[in-house]
């Protein structure tokens, strides 16, 4: 009887692309892949550490399926990623836990055990980091960069084409890096039209988390001349103060950020722009503060994500004096989300009586559920389509936009 194996995975879609390798390589073996942790005999946990909050959840997992163990339910626990790869300590402390194993490698293989929708997929095209952000603590965890090689992405994508999945999305910890390992230069726009010419048959490429000091005026126009990628840039700036910025070890000021915003939305007319910030670094000012609110207001990002900052050991802002009180940092980030709140319900308003391409992505009571081109799956918002017809999951339809909601759109089927 094959052995059945349950696989949950914590955190970011870098930490899901690892699991589908591993799940690949065990369904190749024979061991059998189930959805249900409660049918499992092995449980493995793919762990995040990248903050505080992630460092909870992954132990909170770990010690639930812990009491499932002393019940008798499970008859091992494997916790692997980006925790156990940190801290080496923790069989000591849980040592119910019958193997730690570190982060995983680029996967060169073609082996995947599709753990996302059928309709779409992640691809990872380069792990570790060649930034140095003096908060960030990835450098630690999974060392400086290493990009796939080309052959073996062009493998995979002429895979995902043939599985005729709609939407790719290309990760990486910093995917305008890929390539700088071997030629000191990012070769992200020349794999990316590899790409494209690869896979006639997917609807969608996503480009996810590019860094700002790296956009390339070429990458720009390719984006801007095709259909097949959606016309969303993915841009964490995490800050517009220039002393702060210099804080972070960002290496890009307040200037050249505005200057670049100007040129992506120049360069492409209807433009989904996301970006990231992190509120109540280390001796961030209440002026400080203001100016990073006040530029929000200003840029009216199409989407945006806050993090509280998170004082992660082995990082050197760890040390920098004036640590930010908890109080202070969370008032700080409810004003920049709640000036966002209104910038997003400003932005979904202009689409009302549109009509636009939608992506179905499920069946709910009363409709689907679908993604416009400037959602990310799991991170931005969905459309709801009203309809009593039989729609395809997967499936690009139009969508007449009949009400807007702060970050979702309401609509139904374009005849």
């Amino acid at each position: 009887m094959k052995q059945k194996i349950g696989i949950l995975v914590l955190g970011c879609p870098r930490n899901l692309v690892d699991a589908e390798a591993l799940a690949g390589r065990l369904n190749f073996k024979d061991y059998s892949i189930v959805d249900d942790i409660a049918q499992a005999g092995v449980v493995l946990v793919n762990t995040c550490a990248f903050i505080q909050e992630a460092k909870r959840e992954s132990i909170d997992a770990i010690l639930d399926l812990v009491q499932l163990k002393k019940q008798g339910k499970l008859k091992k626990i494997i916790v692997y990623g980006c925790l156990a790869q940190r801290y080496k300590n923790l069989a000591k402390d849980l040592p119910e836990v019958d193997a730690f194993v570190g982060t995983l490698g680029l996967n060169h293989e073609s082996k995947r055990f599709a753990l996302t929708p059928k309709h779409y997929a992640y691809l990872k095209i380069c792990e570790g980091c060649v930034n140095q952000c003096s908060y960030c603590v990835i450098p630690k965890i999974k060392g400086s960069l290493e990009s796939l090689d080309t052959p073996a992405i062009i493998r995979k994508v002429k895979r995902f084409n043939r599985q005729k999945i709609s939407e790719l999305n290309i990760i990486g910890q910093d995917i305008t890096g890929f390539g700088m390992d071997a030629s000191g230069e990012s070769q992200l726009t020349g794999l990316l039209r590899k790409i494209i010419s690869n896979v006639p048959d997917i609807g969608w490429i996503r480009l996810l988390y590019l860094n700002p000091q790296r956009i390339a005026s070429e990458l720009l126009e390719l984006v801007a001349s095709t259909d097949r990628v959606c016309k969303y840039i993915d841009l964490p700036i995490q800050h517009i103060n220039n002393r702060i910025l210099k804080l972070m070890n960002r290496a890009i000021t307040k200037e050249e950020i505005i200057a670049l915003i100007k040129k992506i939305r120049k360069s492409i007319p209807g433009v989904y722009l996301r970006t990231s910030l992190i509120v109540g670094f280390p001796s961030e000012t209440e002026k400080e503060f203001n100016e990073l609110l006040e530029f929000v207001k200003a840029a009216k990002f199409q989407r945006l994500g806050a993090f509280i900052y998170s004082r992660e050991e082995g990082t050197p802002a760890y040390n920098f004096k004036g640590q930010i009180p908890q109080q202070i940092k969370q008032e700080r980030f409810d004003k920049i989300m709640s000036e966002q709140r209104q910038i997003a319900a400003g932005v979904n308003a202009k689409f009302l009586s549109q009509t636009i391409t939608v992506l179905v992505e499920e069946k709910q009571y009363g409709g689907y559920i679908g993604r416009s081109q400037g959602d990310a799956p799991e991170v931005d918002g969905v459309v709801y389509i009203n309809t009593k017809q039989s729609l395809r999951i997967g499936k690009f339809i139009q969508v007449k936009i009949t009400g807007t909601l702060e970050y979702d759109l309401v609509g139904e089927v374009a005849l």
